[in-house]
């Protein structure tokens, strides 16, 4: 069967078409053309070009080391879970955007029933600094982004 061909089906839309295929392999051969999503790399990189910014500027704010960042956008390294929380506040990210920089560096996103998670996403979405979010973390003795867990 050939692919389709449609580009930007919401997610929605293909759990339908999911659950009402006949089989698995109906479904990733129809839908060839949705599947997969671009590196971390490519699409952070993708996403300084459309904001207009520099990578240099989105490092340093994201508080993490220059080098290891470059790595990351080059794709040489992959980024840890909170490497991409360091660079959401680098991006100044609301919650939407840490979600797809999550997604596609393929970790778990923001959970609003982990005490941390709730912290990181109020301060992404009130336009906090990485600054302020380690400040209120460390108010609330949770870890810190990039810190060592507990």
């Amino acid at each position: 069967m050939m692919a389709t061909q449609t580009k930007n089906v919401s997610t929605t839309t293909l759990w339908a078409r999911l659950f009402r295929a006949p089989s698995a392999t109906t479904y990733l051969d129809t839908n060839a053309g949705e599947l997969g999503l671009p590196s971390f790399a490519e699409y952070a990189t993708a996403l300084c070009r459309a904001r207009g910014e520099v990578v240099e500027r989105i490092i340093k704010r994201s508080g993490l080391e220059r080098c290891f960042g470059h790595q990351l956008f080059r794709g040489v390294r992959r980024p840890s879970r909170d490497s991409v929380l360091m660079l959401a506040f680098g991006f100044e990210a609301d919650v939407e955007l840490a979600q797809t920089l999550l997604r596609h560096a393929r970790h778990s996103q923001l959970y609003p029933r982990i005490q941390r998670d709730a912290i990181i996403s109020y301060c992404l979405q009130h336009g906090y600094s990485l600054m302020d979010a380690q400040q209120m973390l460390m108010d609330l003795s949770l870890p810190l982004i990039g810190g060592e867990p507990k």
